[in-house]
């Protein structure tokens, strides 16, 4: 009897090129969202409002794509809205009273951070916008505010350059581009060092340990990570390298940039790889629905069928560490907080956005301050992605360029 012909390995790697298509997918289902979010965002809106319409059309949006195909597809990151001194993620219950009242403040910045995934492969984005007050109609912003926004951009555009492997956009002979390449990556201290200066032209602080992770299917905190400012017991491990995707966050605090902890209950949680034997049905119920759900990305307990079951459920989930429950961090001195999360590609070409912020208008911003640093302005001049001949690399090239001018200017 003939041998059944071995099963192919499916190639999940960048090098197929329909995990680009299915992340590109992703990118742009959390992009649209983002902006239809951000719309919401206004004072005396409720939180848990925008955090549920932020599903319900991540939803709608997947629901239109890869139909009939047994592909997986859901939630990379639920909807999430931090007011102004939160650093993570804020989902709060329409159970818990008095979480469900908070309403966003005229003119806090607001972190708004949600994502999709196709087939394992998630895109997360997120955007700190300053929240208008309700018959507001100049969209002007001026002051510490101004520069939070300026600080947190510029900083996120410095990172994302310094994630660029060494040689990679390198230009002249060969014996040059030879040079080039095999300059070492900075150091995690050297681009927390960056990093700091740029934000410190701003009189800001970049927030303690922001993190950016390795991405990879139905992965989003990956063998490498990036910290900066790191605080006690906290490292950074690995270089970015080309074929990887990463999730690159920005954090930045008008405050000190030390966290704390905050009262608000953790309702934010992912599915760890370990294995306990539940005892509760409540618990089990729970990790049923979590994994047909969600796999192995975050979720909120707003999310689930019942959210008191799912209450009391996740204790012993996370007491077994079948959950890994992200707790609510804040600055420290409740100072307003910035925060960016980018999803990138890092290919042959240099790196391209897969999941991001729309631009910032940067001529909207008013302040005085501005980063003079001559290295710093250097990096901010350089392409993020080797111009390949398309109209649309070269303006991008055009950007990196100007952002290094504007700065200057500023």
């Amino acid at each position: 009897m003939a041998s059944e012909a071995p099963k192919q390995e499916i190639d999940y790697s960048l090098n197929n090129p329909d995990t680009l298509t299915k992340y590109k997918t992703a990118a742009q289902i959390s992009e649209k969202v983002l902006a239809e979010v951000s719309k919401l965002v206004a004072a005396g809106e409720k939180i848990v409002t925008i955090c549920e319409k932020g599903d319900k059309l991540i939803e709608e949006e997947l629901a239109k794509v890869y139909r009939g195909k047994k592909i997986t597809k859901g939630f990379s990151h639920p909807t999430t809205v931090s007011p102004a001194a939160f650093v993570t993620p804020y989902t709060p219950l329409t159970t818990d009273e008095k979480e469900a009242a908070v309403e966003i403040q005229a003119g806090e910045p607001v972190k708004i951070q949600l994502g999709a995934q196709i087939d394992g492969f998630g895109s997360i984005v997120c955007d700190t916008v300053i929240a208008p007050a309700k018959e507001q109609t100049d969209d002007v912003i001026e002051g510490r505010n101004a520069d939070l926004m300026l600080a947190t951009y510029y900083a996120n555009e410095l990172l994302l350059r310094l994630m660029v492997p060494p040689g990679l956009l390198a230009t002249g002979t060969d014996e040059e581009k030879a040079k080039a390449a095999s300059q070492k990556p900075p150091s995690q201290a050297k681009i927390t060092d960056l990093l700091q200066k740029v934000v410190q032209a701003y009189d800001c602080n970049l927030v303690e340990s922001t993190t950016s992770w390795l991405f990879d299917r139905n992965e989003i905190e990956g063998k490498k990570k990036i910290v900066i400012a790191p605080g006690e017991n906290t490292k950074g491990e690995g270089v970015p390298e080309v074929g990887e995707v990463w999730g690159v966050e920005m954090g930045v605090s008008l405050g000190s940039g030390k966290v704390k902890q905050f009262e608000n209950r953790t309702t934010l949680h992912r599915r760890t790889t370990t294995t306990y034997a539940l005892k509760r049905p409540s618990s089990r119920k729970l990790l049923s629905e979590v994994q047909k759900k969600f796999g192995t990305f975050p979720f909120s307990l707003r999310q689930l069928e019942d959210e008191r079951d799912a209450k009391s459920g996740v204790i012993e989930c996370v007491r077994g560490n079948v959950f890994r429950a992200y707790e609510v961090v804040g600055d420290k001195d409740n100072s307003p907080v910035a925060r960016l999360l980018t999803t990138v590609a890092i290919t042959k070409n240099g790196l391209t956005k897969l999941g991001a912020a729309p631009a910032l208008d940067l001529s909207k911003f008013k302040t005085d301050k501005k980063i003079e640093d001559e290295e710093i302005l250097a990096i901010l001049a350089q392409p993020l992605a080797r111009n390949t001949g398309s109209k649309n690399k070269n303006k991008k090239k055009k950007t990196a360029k100007k952002e290094g001018e504007k700065a200057e200017e500023e």
